[in-house]
C-alpha cells in the first residue's frame, strides 16, 4: 500500500508539473476583427495646367519665401498669386479666392502656399474658400538625417536611432564641425520637404547627451561628459533651431530610464530618480529654448539601442503604473513651468506590469485614467500591436481624457523596409477616420518616414537621399494630406502623388495607380499567413505578432514552436494558406506587367521606372521563395500531425522547390544593398533538423525494439525488474550496464537529430554526475545501485523512444507545442519517472546496502545537488543569454532571431539571476547531503551488511 501511495504521489507531482508548464506556455488564440484593406483606383480626370507663375507677398520671411519658391517651382503659367498676411499667431487656416490668398498668420499663409504648390505639381484645381487643417499637430520623425550609406551591414540589427553620433569625436573639441554641417544640410532638406507635405512638427532623438546636470554632482569636475554636452549644445542648437524658424514644433525624444555610467551610479544612491531628471529637463529647455517639449518611451530599451562609441544607454526600469505616474507627474511639473508638452508613448514590448499598456484599455485606464494635464499628450500606434497588417484598430485610442496623437509608419519595417510597393493611404485613411469619429481628443498624428526597427538591416534606402525612397514617400505624402483633410479620397491622393513623382501621362498614371491598388493584397498575402494572422494569439505570456513565420523584419524563422503553432491554428485551411502564397506571386507579376507596359519616354525620370521594375522583380522573387517555404513547412507539419503519405510527399516536393528558390534568391540578391535577400539562416537550421525526422523515427523504432528484446534476456530483464522494484535489486553483469548507457546516449542523440551537442553535454553530464556521486558514496560493490540507475534510465528512454518512434523528434516537439493533452500526459509520466530515480536510489541504498533512511536521503540529496550545481556553474560561467542562445540555435525550438534582436532573457522575462539561483540551490543540496552522510556515517548507525551474493557478481 505504501508503494502505491508513492506512485500516486509521484504521478500527482508530475500532473502538477504539467499544469504549471501548460500555464506557462499558455498558447491560445481567438479570431479578431482586423482592419479592412480598402483599395480603389481613382477615375481619370483632365489635367489642370498650372495657372500661377509668380507670387507677391505683403510680408517676407524665410519661411514664406521658401513656401513661395515651392509655388513658382511648380507653376509655369502667367498668373500671379497674391498673398496677404493680416496678423500673427499659430492659426494655420487661410482663404483662397481666385489668385488671392489671405491668412491671419504666417503659418496660415505658408500652409496655403504649400497647398497651391501641391495642386500645381499634381495638376489639379486650386483649393478655394476657407481651408483649415483637421488636426493641429502633424509630426514626423527626423527622416534619414545623420545616417550615412557607408558602411551598410544588412545583418546589423542594432536599434539605435541617434542622428548626431556621426559627428562625435573621442576628445576635445568633441564634435566634428564638418560632420555637423553635413547633418545640418540633411536636416534642412528634410524640414523643407516635410513642411511642404503639410507637417508642422519634428521629433528628434536625444536628451541626455545635451545635459550636464551642472551643480547636481552627477558628473565630477573634469568629467568629459560635461564638456562634450556643452559642445553638443553649441554645435546642434543652430541645426535644430532651423525647424522652429520654418514653423515646425521641435520635440526631443528619449527612453526612460536614460542613463550614463555616472548617472547610473548617482541614481543607485537615491530612492527617487525623478528630481535629477527634472533638473536635466529644465537644462534641456534652457539650452534649447525653441523646443516644444519632450517625448518619452518607457516600454523598450537596452543594449541594442546603444550607439557605439559612447556610454549613453537606456534601461527598461519604469515598469509599474505607480512608476509611470510618478515619472509623468515629475516631467509635467517642469513642462508647466515654461508651457511645454510632454508626449508619452504607450508603446511597450511586454515587459513588466505595464507591458500591455499599448493594447489593453484596462491597463491604459489604470496608468493614465485620471492623469489629466493640459501639457500631457499621449501617443499611440494605430494598430493593436506593432506596425503589422492583419491587426484590429487599437482600442486604447477609443477613449481617454488626455490629448491624443496617433502613430503611423510610412516605411513599414516588417513589410520589406519600404523595398516593396506598399500604398498604405487607404488603410491610414480608414484608421484615421474611425479613430477621430470615436475619440474627439485626437488632435494629431506622428508619421515615421524612416524610423522603426534596425536602421541598416534592410535595404540601403535613406529618405530623400539614397536608394528608391520614393516608394515610401507616397505614404508620407498621403498622411500629410489626410491629417489636414481626412475626408480626401485615398485613391485621388495616390494619383496626385504619381503625377507629382513619376509621370503626368494619363495612361501611365492609370497603369501605376492600378499597380499601387494591388499592393496591399500582394503584401498581406505574400508576407502573412491569413488563418494565423487573423487571430489574436497568446503564448508564453506574450502576444506574438501576426507575422511570426518571418520573425522580425527579414528573418525567416525555422523553429518548431512558431511553425507548428501556426499550423495548429490554421490546420483546417492549409490549402487556402498555400494558395494565398501563389496568389501573391501572381499579383506581383501582374504589377510588374502594368509598369513594364508604360513607355520610359513618358516618365519624368526613366531611372525611376527602372528602380520600380527592379523592386517589382524583387517582390515576385521574394514571394515565390516564401510561397515554396510556407508550403514546405505547412505540409511537413501536416505530416507530423496526420502521418499522411500524401502530406509527406508534398512536403518533400516543396522542400526541393524551396531549396532551389532560396538558392536563386540569395544568389540574385545576396550581395545587393538596395534590395537585399531575406535571411534564411534560421529556416535552414530548422530544415536541416526536420528533414531528418523520418530517419530519426526509424532509429527510435529500432532502439525501442531492442529494448523490448532485452526483456527476453534474463540478465537484461534484471535491469527492468530493478527499476520497478529497487528494493529487490540484484546486480547484473557489468556488460549489461552498457545497454542503458548506450540507449541513454542514443535516445538523446535521436531527440536532438544528432545536431545539438550542448543539449547532450548537459543531459548526459547530469546523468553521469548523479551516477558518479552514487558510485563514490557506495565505494564497494556498487553494481546493485548501478543496476537500479540503469533500469530507471531504460524506463525513461522507453517513454521517450515511444514518442520519437511515431514520426521522429519533429513529432515530439509538434505534440509538445500544439497538444495540451499529449503534453500533459507525457510530462506527468516523464516527471514521475524522473522523481522515481531518487526514490529508487534511496530504496536500493536502504535494502541492498542497509543504509539508514536519513543517510540514504543524504546520499540522494548530494547526488541530486551536484548536477544542479554543475548546471548553475555552467550557465554562470558562459552567461545565461549565451547559453540559452547556443542551446536554442542547436535545437531550433524558439525563433533564432530572439537573441539577435532583444535577447532571449529579455524577451521571455527570464530572471538574469537564474544561474546564481541554480548554483546556490545545487550547493545547498550538496552541502545538506554531505552533512547527512558525514553525521550519520556507518560507525554511528547499524553495521552495513554485505551485499547479497548476486550483488557481488
Amino acid at each position: 500500500m505504501r508503494r502505491l501511495v508513492v506512485v500516486v504521489v509521484l504521478l500527482a507531482l508530475g500532473a502538477g508539473m504539467a499544469y504549471g508548464l501548460n500555464a506557462g506556455l499558455r498558447l491560445s488564440w481567438e479570431p479578431v476583427q482586423v482592419m479592412p484593406e480598402p483599395s480603389a483606383v481613382a477615375p481619370a480626370r483632365p489635367l489642370v495646367e498650372p495657372a500661377v507663375g509668380a507670387v507677391t507677398m505683403n510680408r517676407r520671411t524665410g519661411r514664406l519665401d521658401l513656401a513661395a519658391r515651392a509655388v513658382t517651382a511648380a507653376g509655369g503659367g502667367d498668373g500671379v498669386l497674391k498673398v496677404v498676411v493680416t496678423g500673427d499667431g499659430s492659426d494655420e487656416s487661410y482663404r483662397l479666392d481666385g489668385l488671392t490668398l489671405t491668412a491671419a498668420t504666417e503659418a496660415g499663409a505658408a500652409a496655403g502656399l504649400y497647398d497651391v504648390a501641391d495642386a500645381l505639381r499634381s495638376k489639379r484645381a486650386l483649393p478655394s474658400g476657407r481651408v483649415a487643417p483637421a488636426l493641429g499637430l502633424r509630426l514626423t520623425d527626423a527622416g534619414s538625417v545623420g545616417r550615412e550609406p557607408e558602411p551598410w551591414d544588412t545583418t546589423d540589427y542594432s536599434l539605435n536611432t541617434d542622428i548626431v553620433t556621426g559627428a562625435l569625436l573621442p576628445s576635445a573639441p568633441w564634435v566634428d564641425a564638418a560632420a555637423v554641417e553635413r547633418i545640418g544640410a540633411q536636416f534642412r532638406q528634410f524640414i523643407d520637404h516635410s513642411a511642404a507635405q503639410g507637417y508642422n512638427g519634428v521629433v528628434i532623438p536625444g536628451f541626455l547627451e545635451y545635459v550636464t546636470f551642472d551643480g547636481h554632482g552627477v558628473y565630477s569636475p573634469g568629467d568629459p561628459h560635461l564638456d562634450r554636452a556643452r559642445a553638443m549644445v553649441s554645435a546642434f542648437r543652430p541645426v535644430f533651431e532651423y525647424a522652429a524658424r520654418m514653423g515646425m514644433r521641435v520635440y526631443f525624444m528619449t527612453d526612460m530610464l536614460a542613463l550614463s555610467e555616472p548617472l547610473d551610479a548617482y541614481l543607485a544612491r537615491r530612492d527617487d530618480p525623478w528630481p535629477i531628471y527634472q533638473a536635466g529637463l529644465r537644462e534641456l529647455f534652457a539650452s534649447m529654448p525653441f523646443a516644444s517639449g519632450l517625448m518619452i518611451r518607457v516600454g523598450e530599451g537596452g543594449s541594442a539601442y546603444r550607439a557605439p562609441g559612447w556610454d549613453y544607454f537606456s534601461r527598461i526600469a519604469v515598469t509599474t503604473p505607480a512608476q509611470v505616474r510618478a515619472m509623468l507627474r515629475a516631467f509635467l511639473a517642469v513642462a508647466a513651468e515654461t508651457d511645454r508638452d510632454i508626449i508619452f508613448r504607450t508603446w511597450t514590448v511586454g515587459v513588466g506590469a505595464v507591458g500591455d499598456l499599448h493594447t489593453n484599455p484596462d491597463s491604459y485606464g489604470e496608468v493614465l485614467g485620471d492623469l489629466d494635464d493640459p501639457h500631457l499628450i499621449v501617443s499611440t500606434k494605430f494598430t493593436l500591436g506593432d506596425f503589422y497588417s492583419h491587426l484590429p484598430l487599437n482600442s486604447t485610442l477609443f477613449s481617454g481624457g488626455q490629448r491624443r496623437i496617433v502613430e503611423f509608419q510610412g516605411r513599414r519595417e516588417f513589410e520589406g523596409f519600404g523595398s516593396l510597393p506598399n500604398d498604405l493611404t487607404a488603410l491610414h485613411a480608414y484608421a484615421l477616420r474611425e479613430l477621430m469619429a470615436r475619440n474627439p481628443r485626437i488632435e494629431g498624428v506622428w508619421l515615421w518616414t524612416q524610423d522603426g526597427g534596425p536602421l541598416r538591416a534592410g535595404p540601403r534606402t535613406l529618405y530623400l537621399r539614397t536608394g528608391f525612397w520614393q516608394l515610401y514617400d507616397l505614404n508620407a505624402y498621403g498622411m500629410g494630406r489626410l491629417a489636414r483633410n481626412p475626408a480626401t479620397e485615398p485613391a485621388s491622393i495616390t494619383a496626385d502623388w504619381v503625377r507629382r513623382t513619376f509621370s503626368d501621362d494619363p495612361a501611365t498614371v492609370a497603369a501605376l495607380c492600378r499597380m499601387f491598388a494591388l499592393t496591399r493584397e500582394a503584401v498581406t498575402k505574400g508576407l502573412y499567413l491569413t488563418p494565423y494572422a487573423d487571430n489574436s494569439v497568446k503564448a508564453l505570456g506574450l502576444e506574438p505578432p501576426p507575422m511570426m513565420w518571418i520573425f522580425e523584419w527579414d528573418i525567416v524563422t525555422g523553429d518548431s514552436a512558431v511553425l507548428n503553432s501556426i499550423y495548429a491554428i490554421g490546420r483546417d485551411a492549409v490549402d487556402h494558406t498555400i494558395a494565398d502564397g501563389h496568389r501573391a506571386v501572381t499579383l506581383a507579376r501582374s504589377q510588374r506587367a502594368l509598369v513594364s507596359a508604360t513607355p520610359a519616354s513618358r516618365w519624368y525620370d526613366p531611372a525611376l521606372r527602372t528602380q520600380l521594375l527592379d523592386a517589382l522583380d524583387f517582390q515576385a522573387d521574394l514571394y515565390g521563395t516564401l510561397a515554396s517555404y510556407r508550403e514546405m513547412f505547412l505540409r511537413r507539419a501536416q505530416w507530423l500531425d496526420t502521418g499522411s503519405s500524401s502530406a509527406r510527399a508534398r512536403w518533400q516536393s516543396a522542400a526541393a522547390e524551396f531549396s532551389a528558390a532560396r538558392d536563386a534568391h540569395v544568389a540574385r540578391y545576396g550581395d545587393r544593398l538596395d534590395l537585399p535577400a531575406y535571411n534564411f539562416t534560421a529556416a535552414d537550421l530548422g530544415s536541416e533538423r526536420f528533414d531528418r525526422d523520418p530517419l530519426m523515427a526509424w532509429l527510435a523504432r529500432a532502439l525501442l525494439a531492442l529494448l523490448l528484446l532485452s526483456l527476453l534476456i534474463p540478465s537484461l530483464r534484471t535491469l527492468w525488474r530493478a527499476a520497478l522494484m529497487p528494493w529487490r535489486a540484484a546486480s547484473v553483469p557489468r556488460y549489461a550496464l552498457l545497454l542503458p548507457a548506450g540507449v541513454l546516449v542514443l535516445s538523446r542523440g535521436i531527440l536532438t537529430w544528432f545536431a545539438a551537442p550542448a543539449h547532450l553535454i548537459v543531459t548526459l553530464g547530469c546523468w553521469a554526475l548523479f551516477a558518479l556521486a552514487c558510485f563514490i558514496l557506495v565505494k564497494r560493490s556498487p553494481y546493485a545501485l548501478l543496476t537500479v540507475l540503469g533500469g530507471v534510465a531504460l524506463l525513461r528512454c522507453a517513454l521517450l523512444l515511444a514518442v520519437l518512434s511515431v514520426r521522429g523528434p519533429g513529432y515530439y516537439w509538434f505534440a509538445f507545442w500544439t497538444s495540451p493533452t499529449a503534453r500533459s500526459l507525457y510530462v506527468t509520466i516523464g516527471f514521475a519517472l524522473f522523481a522515481w530515480l531518487f526514490v529508487a536510489t534511496a530504496a536500493v541504498l536502504r535494502t541492498a546496502y542497509d543504509w539508514s533512511r536519513p543517510r540514504a536521503l543524504g546520499a540522494v540529496t548530494l547526488a541530486a545537488g551536484l548536477p544542479v550545481l554543475f548546471l548553475g556553474a555552467l550557465l554562470w560561467s558562459l552567461g545565461l543569454e549565451r547559453s540559452l542562445t547556443v542551446w536554442n540555435d542547436q535545437l531550433a525550438l524558439l525563433p533564432w532571431g530572439l537573441h539577435r534582436i532583444l535577447g532571449i532573457v529579455t524577451y521571455l522575462d527570464i530572471p538574469t539571476s537564474l544561474p546564481l539561483w541554480l548554483t546556490a540551490l545545487g550547493a545547498t543540496l550538496t552541502l545538506l547531503g554531505t552533512a547527512f552522510i558525514t553525521t550519520l556515517r556507518p560507525s554511528l548507525t547499524l553495521p552495513s551488511r554485505p551485499p547479497s551474493p548476486s550483488a557481488q557478481r
